[in-house]
């Protein structure tokens, strides 16, 4: 099986998304980054490649998608609490993003997410699979 994911996003401005990030506490690996692009770690073999438009525009020949008009993914991370997804969102608005969405809980799953600069969504989920209801 697959051991690591790279999650590519197309970015209008790199320095400003790299500060954006930062500032929700993400680190970078300065092995993968460089003035086209900044790989972002997320978790333990998961990253997210934040890219310049014409160095992503090169792995495509699609068109770009404007992520603030149209959605092209929802990126969801797991989080560690309520409280965390609720920090991470309040850091995000503070930074620039925004929250599009109210929170969602539904009990055992608690949830709220945020758009980044260039309108990326990012969800962020809290469960307790101890309160997990029995599958019918």
């Amino acid at each position: 099986m697959h051991k690591q994911i790279f999650v590519n996003l197309p970015v209008k401005d790199l320095a400003r998304s790299r500060a954006f990030f930062s500032s929700l506490g993400f680190d970078f690996n300065p092995q993968f980054s460089n003035d086209d692009g900044a790989c972002m770690i997320i978790g333990e073999n998961i990253y997210a490649m934040l890219l310049v438009e014409r160095f992503f525009q090169g792995f495509t020949s699609k068109p770009i998608a404007d992520a603030r008009v149209s959605t092209e993914v929802l990126t969801c991370l797991s989080c560690e609490s309520r409280e965390e997804v609720d920090a991470l969102v309040a850091k995000a608005v503070a930074a620039g993003g925004r929250a599009p969405n109210p929170k969602q809980d539904h009990g055992f799953m608690y949830g709220h997410g945020f758009e980044d600069l260039d309108g990326h969504v990012w969800e962020l989920s809290w469960m307790d699979m101890n309160a997990l209801p029995p599958r019918p």
